[in-house]
């Protein structure tokens, strides 16, 4: 499947009907909800304290109504139209600011205790206008960023790395920012549930959490492994036989040209293994 930010700018892939999938499917709710909870608990906030916390790509709301759970007062920013109209629809607590996060976070210095992101910046290293700088573009949104927390807040963004080159230019700008951190990555040898998020600081370095499934970590799950179990329990073995004639019928219900069965079809030849 090509990756979302392949296909269109943001403003213009999440539409209406892209909006209405996440009110509607509840896989993507339950994905969503998890690594907001995730992103929350990384930021390491302050026990039965109720933050100012800013929303970067926050979409639909969903995020931000984890953190209303919390206990948390939140301001939220997309660029998407459709996403916020859907967030006001669904009556979220949270104040929404129409902003393409590219041009810098539009706040007042020192202004939030922490910030998430979740699925957003990998949209940046995009070049969606011929005026575009994905180097210029990133440093714009760290920077800003970096002035509107408190100079003891985290920023937890999780996204989508394309390969390990877009992920060292992403934090190598948050780092350019003044920002300390770097990714934490969890359940890294899993193919679904392997997730990135970039934990960044303000008030001096400190060391990174280990990631969730990593070595020593009792959560560790090889989901990989599970799934192919799960995909081949109680499934018989095809014979290479059966799987040609069934491709064939295929084919032939296609209305493509097949060669006709005969008792040569699916046999081992002499010399091939």
């Amino acid at each position: 499947m090509s990756r979302p930010e392949h296909l269109a700018p943001p403003e213009i892939f999440y539409n209406e009907d892209e909006a209405k999938k996440y009110t509607q499917n509840s896989r993507i709710i339950e994905i969503q909800e998890q690594m907001s909870e995730r992103a929350i608990e990384l930021l390491l906030l302050p026990e039965d304290t109720s933050c100012f916390l800013l929303d970067i790509g926050c979409g639909s709301g969903l995020s931000g109504s984890v953190l209303e759970e919390q206990g948390h007062f939140w301001i939220g920013m997309d660029i998407s139209t459709a996403m916020l109209d859907v967030a006001l629809e669904r009556e979220v607590e949270g104040d929404l600011v129409l902003s393409d996060m590219g041009q810098g976070c539009p706040f007042r210095a020192g202004a939030f205790d922490g910030a998430i992101s979740i699925s957003a910046i990998q949209w940046l290293c995009n070049a969606d206008k011929s005026h575009h700088r994905p180097v210029q573009r990133l440093y714009k949104f760290f920077s800003t960023l970096y002035a509107c927390l408190s100079r003891t807040a985290r920023a937890v963004l999780q996204f989508y790395p394309e390969n390990d080159e877009q992920m060292e230019l992403v934090t190598s700008q948050a780092m350019k920012a003044g920002f300390y951190g770097g990714v934490v990555i969890d359940y890294p040898n899993s193919t679904k549930a392997k997730k990135f998020f970039l934990v960044l600081m303000t008030g001096g370095n400190v060391p990174l959490p280990k990631g969730l499934g990593t070595e020593g970590d009792s959560n560790g799950v090889d989901y990989a492994k599970r799934e192919r179990v799960k995909k081949q329990r109680g499934k018989p073995l095809k014979s290479v036989k059966n799987w040609i004639q069934e491709k064939k019928e295929r084919r032939r219900r296609q209305g493509r040209d097949v060669r006709p069965d005969s008792k040569y079809t699916g046999r081992k030849r002499s010399g091939r293994f």
